[in-house]
């Protein structure tokens, strides 16, 4: 989808259509937060998913800021995910806004399917998406990416040379920051200059797993098949202060209402915890995690409160904590 949470507030908000709009946090750039999306006028200015939101204001002063509404993000996910289910049950879902569909056993042109699903999402939604045809998912992602807004890119094994060798390094799922900065130590900078590495010097450079697929990945080879179905492994909750908490009593009263909402996410999935853990950043940003493994599994609210509060006791309370959050590792689903 693009810019999806933008664009959906954009329905509610017409009058904001053309300019600068940063979705993020409780919509405050004053306040401590992160960009979740902005519309593309504001990322014209820098502005990028991730970025804190007084980095934001500092580079786009006159943007609109917008508080995150996850309840309308999901309704409006739902829809555009039916229309794709539609299509065929080949279907993976890859978060709020994107997902992969196969199209290998359909009848028909694959341009044409994908004509008639952006049609049927824009009647269902009001909304725009991209999409990517390619002979695999590491194509399709990139493919998807090639045109937006709106836009719909086939991606033969043939064009990779073309249209994607010239690309950053950051442009391959699965290449983050750290990646592109040790590529660019050596003088790697494009997908072509990876492809041209030969893969032991990669291997060399990243270990025998990341090497190979740095390798495959940069010449388009993918083998990863459409996932229909997955269990969670876990489930979370976590919460950032708006400032930095040194009161403790006021830290375990977070724990405690974080570890209930754990505990009822579990009970409305019919899943039980096999351990809880907490994962606390200080101000100075380290990060610690604690986790207990229960004796028996549970979505009990007391039990989970208990095990977050016992993993809470064995960290060192030095300084002051910006974010906490609690996690439940879960069994299978449950019968209800």
């Amino acid at each position: 989808m693009d810019a999806f949470f933008a664009a959906v507030e954009l329905l509610r908000r017409p009058d904001l259509r053309g300019r600068p709009v940063i979705i993020g946090g409780r919509g405050d750039p004053t306040r401590r937060g992160v960009v979740a999306t902005a519309t593309y006028e504001a990322r014209r200015f820098g502005v990028h998913s991730g970025m804190p939101l007084r980095s934001a204001a500092r580079l786009c002063p006159d943007a609109i800021y917008l508080p995150v509404d996850f309840g309308a993000y999901r309704e409006y996910s739902a829809r555009f995910k039916a229309a794709m289910r539609a299509v065929t049950p080949m279907f993976e879902d890859r978060g709020i806004d994107e997902a992969f569909l196969d199209l290998t056993d359909l009848p028909g042109d694959g341009v044409a399917i994908a004509l008639a699903l952006k049609e049927r999402i824009r009647s269902d939604t009001s909304l725009t998406c991209s999409i990517g045809i390619a002979p695999n998912k590491l194509l399709a992602k990139m493919a998807s990416e090639l045109d937006k807004p709106d836009g719909l890119t086939v991606l033969a094994a043939g064009d990779v040379e073309r249209r994607i060798w010239p690309l950053g390094v950051r442009k391959v799922p699965g290449i983050g920051p750290k990646t592109e900065a040790r590529l660019a130590e050596i003088g790697v900078r494009t997908v072509g200059e990876v492809a041209a590495l030969a893969p032991g010097a990669l291997v060399s450079a990243f270990g025998r797993a990341y090497g190979t697929f740095l390798h495959r990945a940069a010449h388009g080879l993918d083998d990863e098949p459409i996932v229909t179905h997955w269990e969670p492994r876990q489930r979370s909750r976590e919460t950032t202060f708006e400032e930095d908490v040194g009161d403790w009593q006021a830290l375990a009263a977070v724990v405690a209402r974080l570890a209930h909402e754990v505990a009822a996410d579990l009970g409305e999935e019919g899943r039980e915890a096999r351990s809880v853990g907490i994962k606390l950043r200080f101000s100075d940003f380290r990060t610690v995690t604690r986790e207990k493994t229960l004796e028996a599994p549970t979505r009990d609210a007391t039990v989970i409160r208990k095990a977050a509060f016992e993993c809470l006791g064995r960290v060192v309370l030095d300084r002051r904590v910006r974010l906490v959050g609690v996690r439940a590792g879960v069994e299978r689903a449950q019968a209800r």
